[in-house]
């Protein structure tokens, strides 16, 4: 079954392998198993506002954001409005960060974690469809499907958590102006953090 998801995942993003998605443009689909081993699709979200996460807990930067609660905080913030959060996890098998199911369930409990779900990419295929660099690294979509965000979580390039409390979150940003009716101040940013552990 996770063979037939990631071939799927293939198929979706045919000819996205590499390339940047584009603000103001749909994203792209993708369908991958979660933690759980449920397939997800990003098309199951239709209607609503979708946040995509990349994660690897073996990053310092990615710990700045989790040890210090602010990326639950801003999970939490999102799903109170109604969005959908989806972490991704693209790291390969045997590199910093990549996690089977259960670890990554683990993980979730650990961290008092709450996104909608945690997805497992460890052949990269949805990381290179959107051009995942860092982690962390974020994705806004709006409930048409199309790209409103993308870059990083706030414009504190550190892994020191102090400097959370003097940062702009982007995301908590582009999520509130979207529920206005606003167009996205910010809509693209420098990711910043550890590079995606792709397969090579």
């Amino acid at each position: 079954m996770r063979f037939g998801v990631a071939m799927t995942a293939a198929v979706m993003l045919a000819g996205a392998a590499h390339a940047q998605q584009t603000i103001g443009q749909p994203a792209g689909n993708f369908r991958v198993a979660d933690a759980t081993g449920k397939a997800v699709s990003l098309a199951d979200y239709k209607g609503k506002t979708v946040v995509l996460e990349w994660n690897n807990p073996g990053c310092p930067f990615v710990q700045k954001h989790y040890n210090s609660g602010n990326m639950q905080k801003t999970q939490g913030a999102a799903k109170a409005q109604g969005a959908v959060w989806l972490t991704i996890n693209s790291g390969a098998p045997g590199k910093q960060g990549h996690m089977t199911g259960p670890e990554a369930q683990a993980f979730l409990v650990q961290a008092k974690a709450t996104p909608t779900a945690y997805l497992l990419d460890p052949e990269g295929r949805v990381g290179r469809g959107y051009a995942a660099k860092t982690t962390p690294q974020l994705f806004v979509i709006d409930g048409k499907g199309v790209l409103r965000y993308q870059g990083g979580i706030d414009d504190k390039p550190t892994a020191n958590p102090a400097d959370i409390a003097g940062a702009r979150n982007h995301v908590a940003a582009a999520l509130a102006e979207m529920k206005a009716g606003k167009p996205v101040s910010m809509p693209e940013t420098r990711p910043y953090g550890c590079s995606v552990k792709y397969a090579e």
